[in-house]
């Protein structure tokens, strides 16, 4: 192909071609899985982005092929264009033939790799780690249609792959794995504190809410104190008058096993003194002792409950309040001050 209008051409489609499936590849590992999320209601782009980022080895087999097939593309059609046109500037130069052909085949490379490594590589790479989300959106589309189109043999590249990692013990992973686990969080907000670069307080408070994922709800029960209860015959005045002593809203009416009962003060204000409460109680919500706080916190703020029965089998160990858990999270446990203000 000697006309160089259509080798130019030619080598910008192939190096953008190259910069879009680098971009692409770059930019689904590096965007935030949660902002996609948050844009896919409102963008077909965004749900184009998740569908890819669910099946993230079969879109790196396709960003690979696309990139391998660009870079063939310029070494048969630009590398030997540039060769052809360098050697005779090189053969004016009084350059021995063989010289004249070594140099500008070696020239010819130099540039081709530059302008595929440059242009065609590092240049989309940063673009895409600079604006993940942007970029994994905006190429998403385009992508998938590539994609579509060549599936099967992703597929099959795929599990080739895949067979070769599981022969030395490694199992591929379908998705990026988001945010950190929990030990290096936790190593990391030691190391803020120990440097200056976050507050001591701020360091506890955030310590105690790692804590919640061992952290189970047999815990948070205090044993030196017994739970506030009524007697199953107690009248009104009787629950208005334990209520006043205790400070408390929520009164427990024990039972057989753990089939205890729970009535608010605010639903006897209208009864007469002397009323029995059995049409005013309901059901104690119960968790079990080994249950996790964050898990106990989740369930009693989705059914609405903030105040739990612990149990153990048969025995009631004590209560457990949303409050409890949120003190435990928001106090620092050996003195009780409490953590610095946002």
């Amino acid at each position: 192909m000697s006309n160089p209008w259509i080798v130019l051409a030619a080598t910008v489609a192939i190096i953008g071609l190259s910069a879009f499936f680098v971009a692409v590849e770059f930019a689904l590992i590096a965007a935030k899985r949660h902002r996609l999320e948050d844009a896919a209601p409102s963008s077909r782009s965004a749900r184009a982005a998740l569908r890819s980022a669910s099946e993230l080895t079969v879109l790196l087999a396709g960003a690979q092929l696309g990139i391998t097939i660009c870079t063939l593309a310029l070494g048969a059609i630009t590398k030997p264009a540039v060769h052809h046109w360098l050697t005779p500037l090189i053969s004016s130069l009084s350059a021995p033939d063989w010289l004249a052909d070594a140099a500008g085949f070696a020239l010819a490379l130099v540039i081709v790799t530059f302008l595929h490594l440059v242009v065609g590589e590092m240049a989309p790479k940063s673009w895409a780690i600079a604006h993940p989300e942007r970029s994994a959106t905006l190429l998403a589309l385009p992508m998938r249609g590539f994609m579509k189109m060549t599936r099967p043999l992703l597929h099959g590249l795929n599990e080739w792959a895949n067979w070769c990692l599981r022969k030395v013990g490694v199992e591929a992973a379908d998705q990026v794995e988001a945010g950190q686990d929990p030990d290096a969080l936790r190593h990391l907000v030691e190391h803020s504190a120990n440097v200056g670069a976050l507050d001591a307080g701020y360091s506890a408070q955030l310590s105690e809410a790692l804590d919640l994922r061992n952290l189970r709800i047999r815990d948070l029960v205090r044993g030196d104190t017994e739970p506030t209860t009524v007697a199953p015959d107690a009248t009104v005045a009787d629950v208005q008058a334990v209520g006043h002593a205790s400070g408390h809203l929520r009164i427990l009416v024990p039972g057989p096993g753990t089939a205890w009962q729970v009535v608010h003060v605010r639903d006897t204000l209208t009864e007469p003194d002397t009323a029995g409460i059995s049409h005013v109680t309901r059901p104690a919500y119960v968790l079990e002792a080994d249950t996790p706080v964050y898990a106990a916190m989740t369930r009693m703020r989705e059914t609405g409950n903030q105040l739990a029965l612990v149990t153990e089998g048969e025995t009631v160990l004590g209560v457990v309040t949303i409050t409890d858990m949120l003190r435990r999270l928001l106090y620092r446990p050996e003195g009780g001050t409490p953590a610095p203000a946002a």
